[in-house]
């Protein structure tokens, strides 16, 4: 995996949400064309790869733009 992309268990540990509210962000990012999802199966188990997409960066990047202009940083 390189530095876009993250392993589903891998983002909910960082995050601290619950699977549930994960799947329905995720689902969010992804319609709204910001992220790639990938499941497939690792050793008999689901495992699921999210994967920002240069839209989902560009996106993310204005949004820090942004709020360092609002906070006048």
């Amino acid at each position: 995996m390189s530095l876009v992309e993250a392993e589903f268990t891998y983002i909910r540990e960082k995050t601290g949400a619950t699977a549930g509210n994960l799947s329905v962000q995720i689902e969010k990012l992804k319609k709204a064309g910001y992220v790639e999802v990938n499941k497939s199966f690792k050793d008999n188990y689901p495992l699921t790869v999210c994967k920002i997409t240069a839209q989902g960066r560009e996106a993310f990047e204005k949004y820090v733009k942004d709020l360092k202009s609002y906070l006048k940083v």
